[in-house]
Parts: C-alpha cells; structure tokens; sequence
C-alpha cells in the first residue's frame, strides 16, 4: 500500500523541502522517518518545493515503502505511528491509502500562498521567523493601493517579471486565480491562489505590493512590469518567513481527506 498524507512543518530550520547532500531538509527527514517505521527504504514525494525558510499548513506526500512486506500500518493510525520518528517540527496530521497511480505535485489544481506582514512599531517575539516585522504603518489609503495593484496579478500572464533572476524554467506562464491584501489586526495577510508559481513569484508579489502601499509604484505599474517581463522593475523579494503554503487542491474524486 502506498499512503497519502498531510504534514505541516515550520520551514525555518530547513534548507527548503527537497533533498540536498549534507544538508538538513523536509524530504530528507520523511524519508529517514519512514524508512524507520516500515523497515526498509521510502520514496516520499511532495506536491511542491518550498524553499529555505517557508512554512507549510498543508502539504501533501505520496509515501511508497519499497518492500512489499513492510508491516502494514492502518493510514488513520499513520499520523500517530510516525510521530516518535519525526522531529518537532514536522506532524504529519492526516493519512489516507493513495489513489492509484496519484502524484501529488502533478495533481494538484492550485496552491494558495499566504503571506504574513506584522505591521505594528514593536515586534512580536512569537513570530520570530514567523512573520515579515514591518515597522511602518500601513493605513487604510495604503492597503487599498496594495488591493488594487494585487487585482492586477489575476489572470493568466506571463510572470517574468516575478520569477528570480537565474532560473531555468523557461515556461513562464501562469494562472493567478485570486489575489488579496487585507488587514486582520496588525497583521497584513496577502493571499494568492495560483495554479502553479515561478520561484519566488509570491515573495516577489508581496515585495511589489509593499512597493505600491509605500507609494514607491502606482497600483497601475504592476501591468506595466508583468508586460515588459524585467525582474528589475518589480519591487524586492519578501523574506522566506512570512511565507506560509496554506493549501493545496486537488479533484475531489481523487483525494477525500474526511
């Protein structure tokens, strides 16, 4: 039986999500956890490749132990199984038996990102690593420039613009289903729901953003940089910590969580 499975994991101590010689990463310490509690070696394959320091709430993996006498483990009774195995800062929080031939980075039908701002004078020391700290407040003028700029994402375009410079992929082209700014206290949540991102499209977007609440860019600019496709023009690269993958969707014959 191959099994699928949500983790949520804190990114901060991880060089991203997939594997790297010598260095500490989600992928990584799956594969060392099941290898552990099937007895024999695991691919652990995941619906995205978050970097260094981004977090995730749901992230879906497909585990497929690669002896066929491994002992046979209940996927309800997965989560609780493997929590001795991993380290603090990865649970997995729901099991059930893969689909038949499921890969989840080629199934998924969207992500949604979200990207957290604390907009207050003094930080927060429980959103150390957490949380981007932007000191300077951002009124309700400078959030409704960020929304319009961000209605301005939607759409299927052409992302250059947002892609960071010296990436390979040459497919440049993406779906951004639905982009929102808004204020939830002295957080400011930016949310973009895509059906795929370049790398470090969202942090970019949420750089870009800022740009246009701090006066910097005109809502109208974003047009003007997604059209010449020069990562120049875009604002700076949010930091990793206030990434957070909140969900990922996959069809609903295909993946029944409940």
């Amino acid at each position: 039986m191959n099994y699928l499975a949500l983790i949520q994991y804190v990114g901060t101590d991880f060089c991203g999500y997939q594997v790297q010689p010598n260095r500490r990463t989600v992928q990584g310490e799956l594969c060392r956890a099941f290898a552990a509690l099937f007895g024999c070696a695991c691919r652990v394959s995941g619906c995205s490749r978050t970097d260094s320091g981004v977090h995730a709430e749901e992230f879906c993996i497909l585990i497929e132990p690669e002896n066929d006498d491994h002992p046979f483990i209940p996927p309800h009774k997965l989560p609780l199984a493997i929590m001795v195995h991993l380290p603090r800062d990865i649970s997995v929080i729901r099991c059930i038996e893969a689909p038949c031939g499921f890969h989840p980075r080629y199934e998924a039908q969207g992500k949604i990102y979200r990207y957290d701002l604390w907009n207050a004078p003094v930080g927060n020391p429980f959103l150390v690593d957490r949380a981007w700290h932007y000191p300077k407040r951002l009124d309700d003028g400078a959030l409704a420039r960020m929304q319009a700029a961000a209605e301005r994402i939607v759409g299927k375009q052409d992302f250059a613009a947002f892609m960071a410079d010296g990436s390979a992929i040459t497919d440049t082209v993406r779906t951004v289903f639905s982009c929102t700014c808004v204020r939830e206290g002295d957080f400011v949540r930016i949310r973009v729901h895509g059906d795929g991102f370049l790398y470090n499209m969202v942090r970019i977007i949420v750089g870009t953003l800022l740009a246009v609440g701090t006066g910097k860019l005109e809502p109208g600019d974003v047009s003007t940089i997604i059209q010449k496709k020069k990562r120049v023009l875009a604002g700076m690269t949010a930091p990793a910590c206030g990434l957070t993958l909140e969900h990922v969707i996959y069809p609903k014959e295909r993946v029944a969580w409940e």
